[in-house]
């Protein structure tokens, strides 16, 4: 349908969609950690997706005799809520002139999903410290990290998560920069460490886990840090871009564009997901265990 001003006659929505999730997703380093199952599900804000997970099915000896009836198996469903949303809105001097001039529109579309994807990392981050199921550290007792620890710790954890039958393959851990930088301090690590753009830590695994470097975790009093650990089963995520239009502010003379990502998140399976409580170290005191909370 033609748009009323003749300045938004050549406008295409789709074009500044796309151009918006490509960058989104070239940003965010939360979603390395999440599943996204569900995404072609939801239309809009407030939907819901209702998620069933089967539960265990026994196993009993046969002696040739007839054998019991079938077994009922359980089931508990969980629901994925589509239940944030957050728009941009900017002006430019005018829409057709920007969406021929590829510079101009790949830069300030880029602004917008740089800004969003900075806000669904915090967000994805913070439902990931809070609903993951395995605990190490506390809040008020964090495991203090070291360069003579750093490299240790990580090993403990993932031992941690072979105890709780943690999938081997697909673990990853987000770790702050300066974590990493004590890593690379111990001779056991890679001196080949290579940070790419999406915070993946090219050539260094420790503890069966693929590192990964981000500033968006949620931190607490003190230097204190959450940082997860696990496998992208843990963590469901739906997100969609559901408007974007070109419109005629009334009190200036510019055109504008306008966009609403809205997006859902939920702990799915939270003993697949770690929540690794710690701060730097300020001296060489402390030992190199991990201390489980509750």
């Amino acid at each position: 349908m033609a748009l009323p001003n003749s300045n938004f006659k050549n406008f295409i929505p789709t074009i500044w969609s796309a151009r918006l999730l490509a960058n989104l997703d070239k940003s965010l380093v939360a979603l390395q950690m999440v599943n996204r199952d569900y995404e072609g599900e939801i239309q809009a804000y407030g939907d819901t997706v209702k998620i069933n997970q089967l539960g265990n099915i026994t196993i009993k000896d046969y002696d040739g005799t007839d054998i019991d009836d079938p077994e009922e198996i359980d089931s508990k469903q969980q629901t994925l809520t589509i239940d944030q949303a957050k728009y941009f809105n900017f002006a430019v001097k005018d829409v057709d002139r920007a969406q021929s001039n590829v510079n101009l529109l790949d830069g300030s579309m880029q602004r917008a999903g740089y800004n969003l994807a900075d806000v669904i990392d915090q967000d994805v981050f913070d439902v990931a410290a809070t609903g993951a199921g395995i605990k190490v550290g506390t809040a008020s007792s964090p495991q203090e990290v070291f360069k003579d620890t750093a490299y240790d710790l990580l090993v403990d954890l993932g031992v941690k998560l072979d105890e709780k039958n943690v999938p081997k393959a697909g673990r990853k851990i987000v770790l702050p920069p300066w974590y990493l930088g004590l890593l690379a301090k111990d001779p056991r690590f890679t001196k080949d460490m290579n940070i790419l753009a999406s915070g993946v830590v090219e050539g260094a695994r420790v503890g069966r886990f693929q590192l990964l470097e981000s500033n968006n975790l949620k931190t607490g009093a003190g230097g204190l840090v959450h940082i997860p650990a696990g496998t992208n089963q843990a963590i469901s995520f739906a997100n969609q871009i559901v408007e974007t239009e070109a419109y005629r502010p009334e009190k200036n003379f510019s055109d504008a564009v306008k966009g609403l990502s809205v997006w859902g998140r939920k702990v799915i399976q939270k003993d697949t997901l770690a929540d690794f409580i710690v701060k730097q170290g300020t001296s060489q005191a402390g030992g190199t265990g991990t201390e489980t909370g509750n």
